[in-house]
């Protein structure tokens, strides 16, 4: 009996040997590394949706699709709240510029009506920053006359 045992039990390795293969699912973070390799698994994927629903490779394939979808989403979301913000700067320049030149119309409009009021009195209306200031000190004063009485040199 142990003669046709052997035989046997080599027909049977043999034929184990030759069953197909189970082939180990792959990993998210390889579809994640290999595009092509995502896509590929995601077209076999969807030819027979329904059997394939539950095969492990398919669950990581559309988990790494989730991935990359949620990685997209993240840089398009950074972006626009980099043209957003790039927006509200401009927007914040525009009205500070606005701001600014609404405040000099009222300054120009305040010395057009005091130097109007000064000129109905026939005044000059006073310097209003330091230069002319320093500029008025410069103006000649007045000459007072000698005394005749008084001899001169004195």
């Amino acid at each position: 009996m142990p003669r046709y045992l052997i035989p046997l039990l080599i027909a049977a390795l043999g034929l184990a040997a030759c069953e197909k293969e189970e082939l180990r699912a792959r990993s998210v973070q390889e579809f994640l590394d290999n595009p092509m390799l995502l896509e590929a698994a995601m077209l076999r994927c969807q030819r027979d949706r329904p059997e394939m629903r539950y095969d492990k490779e398919c669950i990581n394939a559309r988990e790494a699709v989730r991935v990359v979808e949620a990685e997209e989403d993240a840089a398009r979301r950074a972006d626009r709240e980099a043209e957003s913000e790039e927006k509200r700067r401009a927007l914040r320049r525009m009205q500070e510029a606005q701001d600014e030149a609404r405040r000099r119309a009222a300054e120009q409009e305040r010395l057009r009506q005091e130097a109007e009021y000064h000129a109905q009195f026939g005044e000059a209306p006073p310097p209003q920053d330091a230069q002319a200031e320093e500029l008025e000190g410069n103006l000649p004063g007045a000459i007072v006359p000698e005394d005749e009485d008084e001899p001169p040199g004195r």
